[in-house]
């Protein structure tokens, strides 16, 4: 049973609350008409990403047999059978789809739409899309928007364009931070961990990852100052949170430039104690500011 649970990636869930960024941002995270068909949606999402872990196993089971990593992953490693990881793939995406009509949206054709969507450009990322630089890392940051839209159109909340931006800039950093880490694997034992690893090298990775650091930055202060935010949210110090945007995109630049410590973000989420502060700060910080 563990062995299934391991092919599920249930860490990988955290990556799907970004569903519920609509109603933090809208003030309406403590209201539990907006809360819990949202929180039906991740539900969704989670089968869904789980569904496409499965399949992209299924697809490098001769690569991450090669990995010095995901060779210990439940199909490489053959603890779970091939026929096991089309069923699971299958009976995940089946659930994703019988949850949707509970979260009684008025949206919920479109949630369909997304959520199928979502789960057709990830199976094609696996086959083929994954294997061309760039487009990989963008097809992530991709996905992430896709969260945030399904979200806001569950509870039928407008999502602005700075959620959108904000949104995709993070996440399109935390992939190039992933593809360090690749790179890395690949310069140390000449084995290339994903195909689309030639189309970059240590400096390209470098220097990308700044820029992108650099425009989400900006991207965020321009948020918080912008008068339609500070209209909606009925402040003007949601800008006193940029210290921890910061302070976060600097500690992983400084994981994946100096300590070479740039894994999964989700894994960094979980170990690293400065990242987690800096989160806790952020969020804290930003309650306190809207709800308060």
């Amino acid at each position: 049973m563990t062995k299934y649970i391991q092919l599920l990636r249930p860490l990988q869930w955290l990556k799907n609350t970004f569903v519920l960024a609509p109603i933090f941002f809208s003030n309406h995270l403590l209201e539990s008409e907006y809360l819990w068909p949202t929180l039906i949606v991740f539900a969704s999402f989670c089968l869904t990403s789980s569904s496409i872990y499965c399949f992209n196993d299924l697809k490098d089971i001769e690569a991450d047999c090669l990995h010095p990593k995901k060779c210990k992953r439940p199909i490489a490693s053959g603890a779970v059978s091939v026929t096991a990881g089309y069923v699971m793939m299958i009976l995940c995406m089946v659930g994703a789809l019988v949850l949707l009509p509970f979260a009684k949206s008025p949206n919920t054709p479109y949630l369909y739409i997304i959520v199928v969507c979502y789960w057709l450009m990830n199976i094609a990322y696996c086959l083929k899309l994954k294997q061309i630089a760039i487009l990989d890392v963008t097809i992530i940051a991709v996905g992430f928007v896709m969260r945030v839209l399904i979200g806001g159109l569950t509870t039928d909340i407008w999502v602005s364009h700075w959620l959108v931006m904000m949104t995709f800039l993070v996440t399109l950093f935390l992939a190039l931070t992933k593809r360090n880490d690749d790179y890395r694997i690949y310069e140390q034992t000449g084995t290339k961990p994903r195909v689309s690893i030639t189309g970059y090298n240590k400096t390209f990775i470098n220097e990308a990852t700044a820029i992108v650091a650099s425009v989400t930055m900006v991207c965020y202060i321009m948020y918080t100052m912008s008068p339609e935010v500070i209209e909606r949210m009925g402040t003007r110090y949601v800008y006193l949170t940029s210290g921890w945007v910061l302070a976060g995109l600097l500690r992983y630049l400084q994981n994946m430039i100096v300590y070479n410590h740039s894994g999964s973000p989700t894994k960094s989420l979980v170990k690293d104690h400065f990242i987690q502060l800096c989160i806790a700060g952020w969020l804290i910080s930003f309650f306190i500011i809207i709800y308060l």
